[in-house]
């Protein structure tokens, strides 16, 4: 017991002592690194060299872990991605599978009812050469023009959507002025409700929708199509859908992706022909005199006797 307690009272101030100088040591080692003195920072580059390449091998199961954390993160991060793709994989063989019949549905009715598509309606590829968009005009430029039989006027689309109208044809190019131009006005169908509209470019990319008649039958999410109106554009372009803006009002966010517009088709749409006389089932209107009743023949009456 005698034992047990001399050992126990040397433990105390030995403890102390042994605190007092790891206390000592770090400050000595935090002054010599707060030191700036030319003298100080070779001593302290020749530490480092001398007692940090000697300290690898306690480096390596940090290493290993960090490795091993990152690779399973990386492998919960394939997982992911693997489950993502494959969702996406049975989304669009549904998709392919409602494409193959509406193809098929479109071709009988077709055949039923021997439609004529518009031969006229072809299409003039270009590249975009420029893109002189701004804060107050946007319209990119293309390598086609008068040699290529570019009129002005023509709509243009990418791969999906229209981005706009050829405004200004030289011999060589074309400028095209974008849907998203303030300058744009273009007259559009809402479907399905049918409600006819003006697509009003603001040089924003989601140009706003005008002159609704009945906002009511219009949702986010349908789809706006041009509307032919006026001759200005083929009609059942598809344009976008529709969106409600951060100011509450209705805008159409666009099929055409404007980031990336390299090549765009140009559509010969041609006007169509007017029709300024009557037919044969409609009867002509009868000049004024002719359309006059007859006044009845004066009779004579023989005089009595």
């Amino acid at each position: 017991m005698a034992r047990q307690r001399e050992s126990a009272d040397y433990k105390g101030p030995v403890r102390r002592v042994l605190i007092a100088l790891l206390l000592l040591v770090l400050a000595g080692i935090f002054l010599v690194w707060r030191i700036d003195s030319p003298r100080v920072e070779r001593f302290r580059a020749a530490l480092i060299d001398r007692v940090v390449p000697g300290f690898d091998w306690a480096m390596v199961p940090v290493t290993r872990l960090a490795a091993m954390v990152e690779g399973f993160q990386s492998y919960a991060s394939l997982y992911e991605q693997n489950q993502e793709l494959r969702r996406e994989l049975q989304q669009m063989k549904a998709w392919k599978e409602a494409a193959v019949q509406l193809e098929q549905q479109n071709a009988k009715l077709l055949a039923q009812n021997q439609v004529r598509l518009d031969p006229k309606l072809t299409t003039v590829s270009g590249v975009v050469l420029a893109d002189a968009g701004s804060p107050f005009r946007q319209s990119v430029l293309l390598n086609v023009g008068a040699r290529d039989g570019i009129v002005d006027g023509w709509a243009t689309m990418d791969g999906l959507g229209v981005v706009g109208r050829i405004s200004g044809v030289g011999q060589t190019t074309s400028r095209v002025i974008l849907l998203t131009d303030a300058s744009s006005r273009i007259p559009v169908t809402i479907q399905p409700s049918g409600q006819k509209a003006m697509l009003v470019g603001d040089n924003s990319p989601t140009p706003l929708i005008d002159f609704l008649e009945s906002p009511d039958e219009v949702r986010p999410g349908d789809r706006v199509v041009s509307s032919g109106d006026g001759g200005v554009f083929p009609s059942g372009l598809l344009v976008g859908e529709v969106a409600q803006g951060t100011d509450l009002r209705l805008r159409v966010r666009l099929a055409a992706d404007y980031q990336r517009l390299e090549f765009l088709r140009v559509l010969r749409s041609h006007p169509a022909e007017q029709i300024t006389e009557p037919g044969v089932l409609i009867p002509p209107p009868l000049p004024p005199l002719l359309m006059q009743e007859p006044e009845a023949p004066a009779v004579e009456v023989p005089a009595d006797g």
